[in-house]
């Protein structure tokens, strides 16, 4: 009996041994392969569900910067929400022990779990209730801004020196001004023009701030979208006018400026304007390669972080140019008011469409009514340019109504631009050199062509709706941000002749950038209406 017990007994101490050493093993072997798959997660799992926008090209990983400017990894505080299904699947496979390892693994690998939830719990319920708080107030301050806005005459006001915010981007660093416009560059040496903010007599618009936000690293759209979330929660604070905010508005659509030299005007300083906003530069581009020039009557340019397009279509009268043959043989111009400019099948394809038409309504012979405007197949032999200007804009009126849908499209009108020369025209000996302040006082400022009144007749009488952007007032003050002679460089310091001047232009930075903040405050009530 004796022999027996004490030859059993180191038996069951091998057995327990080695079932001891197994469970070791596969203990530490499980801690391995969940600690591996902690520290090198896959996003695989989450692209199946996530509807991706159209593929875009690669986007080198930048140095980004969290909401407070603080410099941080680029992939570290980015989170993602794992499928609670899938891990609980997961857990049930392992069995208990398993269960035990994972959570244990969990709680020590907290600081690279990524996971949106395990993020929120690191905060605390405090915190939480906290921003809950901060949110509701933001956005109650928020309401109350719109709504101040909202019931704001934005173009009765008057200009307010402000040289912290203004320029918008500074002379010279937008390389999409034209030499017309780069008044600086072309040797204006004052500088005080650059400086005006416009002012609503009832409201402030919002003020600026370009923010650039740093492209993100090519991770995953569901990464994509939660920064973008983020990123909107910190620009609605405070409501400014961020350059940033403004394309995220412009996001996946385009924006399209349809007009005379003016709306190049314009156009040149949305691109600079929208450019502050962009962290890398380079991700802006005219999608044909062509630099803008005078000569050239259509582009495009695109900003591939924002899939989005802001172009420019030359369109003089908006309606149909052409000509005919006179009895000599030769071509003389003429102006068919009652058919749409043969550009239009551009303008159907934009989201947002911002026109206008005025200033080549008052030239030599467009002015003169000579064998010049046409109905059907009529020429007038003498008609006045007035009636024609009405005409021609009950035209683009019908064609608005006919071919846009204000469900997908948002139309403005940017109203006439004032000129201001002193002892004649554009062609006649006129001037505005060594302005250098706007006006203060004077009839001037109350000045409104019959022009805008003809605008607004036929914008009333429209079924769809139309934004005038009426900027005649608040330009008839800037007698001071005309080109003047500064349209061309002066490279070898010759003195600059005044024979002929533009002052009819604007300077870049300058007025134009005024009429695109408005647009940006018109965009941001249309997206609480």
């Amino acid at each position: 009996m004796s022999t027996s017990s004490s030859s059993s007994f180191p038996r069951t101490i091998v057995s327990y041994t080695l079932s001891t050493s197994l469970f070791i093993v596969f203990f530490l072997c499980s801690v391995f392969l969940f600690t591996r798959r902690a520290l090198e997660p896959s996003l695989t799992p989450y692209h199946a569900d996530i509807p991706l926008p159209d593929p875009r090209p690669p986007i080198e990983p930048l140095p980004s910067k969290d909401l407070n400017g603080k410099p941080h990894d680029a992939d570290a505080d980015l989170t993602v929400d794992t499928n609670p299904k899938e891990e609980e699947a997961d857990s049930r496979g392992d069995g208990d022990v398993a269960v035990n390892t994972k959570l244990k693994a969990v709680d020590d690998s907290r600081s690279v779990d990524l996971t949106e939830k395990t993020e929120l719990e690191d905060e605390g319920g405090s915190r939480k209730e906290e921003s809950v708080e901060d949110n509701n107030a933001e956005s109650a301050e928020g309401k109350a801004v719109v709504e101040k806005l909202r019931g704001c005459d934005l173009y009765k006001g008057s200009w307010v020196k402000d040289a912290d915010e203004y320029p918008l981007y500074q002379p010279g660093s937008c390389p999409y001004v034209d030499e017309a416009f780069d008044c600086q560059r072309n040797g204006r040496r004052d500088s005080d023009y650059l400086y005006w903010r416009w002012k609503p007599d009832g409201c402030d618009l919002p003020r600026y701030d370009a923010s650039p936000v740093l492209s993100p690293p090519p991770l995953s759209r569901l990464i994509q979208v939660s920064v973008n979330r983020l990123i909107s929660i910190s620009l609605s604070k405070s409501y400014r006018f961020n350059a940033t905010d403004f394309l995220e508005k412009l996001r996946g659509k385009s924006l399209m400026l349809v007009g005379d030299s003016m709306n190049r005007n314009q156009f040149e300083s949305m691109l600079c304007v929208l450019r502050e906003g962009l962290s890398d530069k380079s991700r802006m581009y005219e999608v044909h390669g062509h630099n803008i020039t005078k000569g050239r009557g259509y582009f495009v340019f695109k900003f591939e972080d924002y899939n989005c397009t802001v172009e420019f279509v030359r369109s003089h009268f908006l309606v149909r140019e052409g000509v005919r043959a006179n009895a000599q043989g030769n071509t003389n111009p003429t102006l068919s008011i009652d058919r749409i400019d043969k550009s239009n099948a551009r303008w159907k394809r934009a989201n947002i469409l911002v026109f206008n038409t005025g200033h080549w309504w008052v030239h030599g012979k467009t002015a003169r009514g000579k064998n010049y405007y046409k109905e059907g197949d009529f020429i007038y032999p003498k008609f006045d340019a007035t009636e024609a200007y009405r005409r021609a804009l009950k035209t683009w009126a019908k064609w608005i109504d006919q071919n846009v849908n204000p469900k997908n499209q948002l139309v403005f009108y940017r109203g006439y631009s004032s000129a201001h020369f002193r002892g004649g025209e554009w062609d006649s000996g006129g001037s505005c050199n060594g302005e250098k302040e706007p006006v203060k006082k004077g009839s001037i400022l109350d000045s409104y062509p019959l022009k805008m009144k003809i605008v607004e007749e036929a914008i009333k009488e429209m079924q769809v709706p139309v934004i005038l952007l009426n900027v005649t007032k608040l330009t008839n003050f800037r007698k001071d941000g005309h080109p003047s002679i500064y349209g061309k460089i002066n490279l070898d310091g010759k003195k600059v002749s005044s024979r002929k001047q533009d002052c009819s232009h604007w300077c870049l930075p300058g007025v134009p950038d005024v009429w695109n903040h408005l647009i940006y405050v018109s965009l941001l009530l249309q997206a609480h209406s």
